[in-house]
């Protein structure tokens, strides 16, 4: 029996939760699945998992070992790693994961510029608005937006990104503008359900630290890109994420409105396990991300900045900056 191998399935197994699902991801006839895990059983004498009609279950013997597996298979991981020469010369497989838009808008060209100047590199980007976990999905490097929760892990900082409401300056022009965001309670909105926001609006002053709005949804849709597609065709006014509209308030084809009571900016962070020595594709993944990230967000920024009126004032009041 190679031990190896089924404590990989047994790993797949317990958290896929079936041994359908683990014979999915892995590629593995289903009854193949099942033996190995069995003929694992019957070394160790012990039984790990309780089999059910809908979900398997981890006895107390079954989670001991899985943890104690996680850890081997992860220090052979580490070795091979070593041995391959991740570690002396940029090379192998990088995953790297990010939310959807932000992926497809900033990452995905900065991953494709890095291909080109790594070509021992290949990577693997995950494009998901959920946020996947570093170590159980193997994961080298993650794009994270918003506050972090105190962790093991070490993060970048490379900027921020804020929530605007924005519109069509044709929809504005026959809609007026909303000047607070009770206002809102007579313009139609549109709303994404993969945004937080949802039917509910956030926003913040200096007289209201945080303010709740609820809006009325003319359109609901379930993307973002839609959302702002439909306030660029004059359906309502959205609120989205600071950089998935600023090339379009900066092209003119929406406007920003409710300027003043804008939430405070999230952070927005590269993260890495950060245990141990980090293999040399990473590190050099990390050191070419950073400062291209930090300059799309201050672009990002300028092109928000492009419809402000007092904007040439400022400059002009500072030639020397």
């Amino acid at each position: 029996m190679d031990r190896l191998e089924a404590m990989s399935i047994l790993v797949a197994a317990a958290e896929s939760g079936s041994f359908s699902a683990a014979s999915r991801k892995l590629h593995m006839p289903l009854p193949t699945v099942s033996r190995k895990v069995a003929e694992l059983e019957a070394h160790l004498n012990a039984r790990l998992l309780v089999r059910s009609t809908r979900k398997l279950t981890l006895t107390d013997a079954g989670a001991a070992y899985l943890a104690a597996c996680k850890q081997i298979l992860e220090q052979v991981s580490e070795a091979e790693s070593a041995a391959a020469g991740e570690y002396s010369t940029p090379r192998g497989e990088l995953v790297a994961t990010a939310p959807v838009v932000f992926g497809r808008l900033h990452v995905l060209p900065i991953v494709s510029d890095f291909l080109a100047a790594f070509p021992e590199i290949t990577v693997r980007l995950v494009l998901a608005d959920r946020n996947l976990h570093l170590l159980d999905e193997h994961i080298d490097v993650a794009l994270r937006i918003g506050k972090l929760p105190d962790s093991s892990m070490v993060a970048i900082e490379v900027g921020t990104v804020g929530r605007v409401v924005c519109a069509s300056p044709h929809y504005l022009s026959q809609a007026g503008e909303p000047k607070t965001p009770a206002d809102l309670a007579r313009f139609s909105c549109i709303v994404s359900d993969a945004l937080p926001s949802g039917f509910l609006w956030n926003f913040a002053s200096a007289h209201s630290p945080q303010q709740t709005v609820p809006v009325h949804a003319r359109l609901s849709v379930n993307t973002v890109e839609a959302a702002i597609d439909a306030a660029i065709a004059g359906v309502g006014l959205t609120n989205v994420l600071s950089y998935q509209a600023a090339g379009a308030v900066s092209e003119g084809k929406l406007k920003r409105v409710l300027r003043d009571f804008e939430p405070e900016p999230v952070p927005v962070s590269v993260m890495h396990a950060g245990q141990g020595k980090l293999p040399l594709k990473t590190r050099s993944f990390i050191d070419f991300t950073v400062p291209r990230l930090r300059a799309a967000l201050a672009r990002d920024k300028d092109m928000l900045r492009s419809q402000d009126p007092t904007r040439g004032k400022r400059k002009r009041a500072s030639p020397g900056r």
